[in-house]
């Protein structure tokens, strides 16, 4: 009887399955019908802040989870995020939990937004640890991490993930090519109510992902070289 009671309380636990984004500040709003919704680093470029959304329980489900997030800022008209960590008493700010969190909301003007290009991020899946290779160099992930690529002119890159039947997809730089991001399998990325966070563009292991969806895991993820 105890054993059934203390998994019931488990069940109603909001650790284990609450999820809640609340929009517990606004300064304005700006119109806009952009779909983006880009990290930046606010002490580079310009900006308008709009407010701020928190982020109470933890929750695996990452695409649901930004899924939420994205609709509060668009009910202000933020196109952009930064991480802003809780400061202490003494002045101190906090590591990143991933249990509690809050997330700055701004707007920019589209050609404010800082260009990242030839650049690759490699995320983990959130549940479980993986190997790929990156030119016969292996990288080992733990959940919920990610690292990132740098591509040199004139050289091309072979990612696999060292399975038998498993997937491998070539790279290379070239002239203005934009940032992209992609997370091994193992997760389930879904379209969410507000479009297509985490848009599967191949089958396989490795899955290429919006870049808006791809720097929100890149903000609460854990990053190693």
């Amino acid at each position: 009887m105890k054993k059934f009671l203390f998994l019931y309380l488990i069940a109603l636990s909001p650790f284990f399955f609450a999820q809640n984004v609340v929009l517990n500040k606004v300064v304005k709003s700006h119109p806009n019908d952009d779909k983006v919704f880009y990290k930046i680093n606010p002490k580079s470029t310009p900006s308008e802040y709009l407010g701020e959304v928190e982020v109470q329980g933890f929750s695996d489900n990452d695409a649901k989870v930004f899924g939420m997030i994205y609709q509060k800022a668009k009910e202000i008209g933020a196109n952009a995020f930064s991480y802003e960590p809780f400061e202490a008493v003494d002045g101190t700010l906090s590591k990143f939990d991933p249990i509690h969190y809050k997330l700055s909301l701004y707007y920019v003007s589209t050609s404010d937004f800082p260009k990242e290009e030839n650049m690759v991020y490699f995320i983990s899946s959130p549940y479980k640890k993986q190997t790929i290779s990156i030119n016969n160099d292996k990288k080992v992930f733990e959940p919920r991490t990610y690292t990132e690529l740098k591509l040199k002119a004139g050289e091309i890159y072979t990612i696999s993930t060292r399975k038998l039947l498993g997937s491998s997809i070539k790279i290379a730089a070239q002239v203005n090519q934009p940032v992209q991001y992609f997370q091994l399998s193992g997760a389930s990325v879904n379209s969410n109510e507000y479009g297509n966070p985490g848009i599967n563009l191949k089958s396989g292991d490795i899955i290429r992902l919006e870049q808006s969806y791809g720097q929100f895991l890149t903000t609460i993820y854990q990053y190693f070289k």
